[in-house]
């Protein structure tokens, strides 16, 4: 069996005439609008092991990259892998550490 790639897809859909990319589209955006209920899953699902750069990590925290580094000098955030100076962030560590944010936040 001969399994196409993403690649190659894109190219397909830039042959096509511009009506049947449109009718491409629209198929399947409603294939996608046929579930209504997404669960965190099928939403985040891709992330389950994710690992974020510091930079990366400062957004999903909604903070600036200084504020992310003077956390990191207090050691309340750890990084989860390092190689030589870069350093990666694991999603459920912010995760946690978001809510204890948002904790402390509710609380003052």
């Amino acid at each position: 069996m001969n399994t196409m790639t993403a690649e190659q897809l894109f190219v397909n859909l830039q042959q096509l005439p511009t009506t049947e990319r449109q009718r491409f589209f629209v198929m399947l955006s409603d294939s996608l609008n046929d579930k209504e209920n997404f669960s965190h899953q099928d939403v985040f699902g891709h992330l389950n092991k994710a690992e974020f750069t510091a930079a990366e990590a400062a957004e999903y925290l909604d903070i600036s990259i200084a504020t992310f580094r003077r956390y990191l000098k207090a050691k309340k955030i750890t990084a989860s892998t390092g190689v030589g100076s870069t350093h990666l962030y694991s999603l459920d560590a912010l995760r946690e550490f978001k809510k204890a944010l948002k904790l402390t936040k509710n609380n003052n």
